[in-house]
């Protein structure tokens, strides 16, 4: 190939890159253009989420009524943290040691826990699905990254209360407190707190009144965190 051709040729590759750079660019901006407003939900809970939609959509009954954070007893609010995300008020919404951990067990050959924040958790809630593509997780972090520098982390746990399902077509700290205990949010008691808190990993399956050994064994597991991270009770 001649010098002039090779120039040609490196000209015509340029243009191209160029041209792809600008497409890209392009649909990043239009990306994020239409991703949801976060920081309204510095005031105002979310009309519905993804996860609620998903249901409805299967004609599943959905109930589902959000509530203040003062509504919700201190009891959830620690269960759900020592079960999801003990490190919540110290992390950034990642939390680093939760990953390594969860590597570590992988490598193992152990069964891996989730390693995923309450604010991550949010995240996928609000607006995304349940399925592991690398797509989804991406659009999860970049999520998780701005519900962290726009909400403070009491609202993002008073959101995650309202949002997340504890059983079938029951969402939000409130739904489930009535239906399982028939008390409002902020009349739970400890056991009943480490119930809920205990459906998290499996709502469909483990929540209060099912005969599952796992699950109650799982509620055991979180009653003796609750007992022993006494330190969080100030955080709350």
């Amino acid at each position: 190939m001649t010098r002039t051709r090779r120039r040609r040729w490196l000209r015509w590759l340029l243009r191209i890159a160029g041209s792809a750079a600008l497409v890209a660019i392009g649909l990043l901006v239009l990306w994020v253009m239409t991703w949801p407003d976060v920081g309204a939900l510095a005031s105002s809970f979310p009309k519905t989420t993804a996860f609620i939609e998903r249901d409805r959509a299967k004609g599943v009954a959905v109930r589902w009524r959000p509530v203040g954070y003062g509504e919700i007893a201190d009891e959830l609010k620690l269960a759900v943290l020592v079960a999801e995300d003990i490190n919540f008020f110290s992390h950034g919404g990642f939390d680093t040691s939760e990953i390594s951990n969860a590597a570590r067990e992988a490598f193992e050959g152990k069964r891996v826990r989730g390693a995923s924040t309450i604010t991550q958790q949010l995240a996928k809630n609000l607006w995304l699905s349940p399925e592991k593509t690398a797509w989804r997780k991406l659009q999860e972090a970049v999520l998780t990254w701005r519900l962290e520098r726009s909400l403070k982390k009491r609202r993002i746990l008073e959101l995650y209360l309202n949002v997340v399902q504890f059983g079938p077509g029951t969402y939000g700290a409130a739904a489930a407190s009535s239906r399982y205990f028939g008390v409002p949010p902020s009349g739970l008691t400890a056991d009943q707190a480490a119930q809920l808190a205990a459906s998290l990993p499996r709502p469909s399956t483990w929540h209060p009144g099912v005969s599952s050994g796992g699950y109650a064994r799982h509620v055991e597991r979180i009653r003796g965190r609750m007992e022993r991270a006494t330190w969080l009770e100030k955080l709350l």
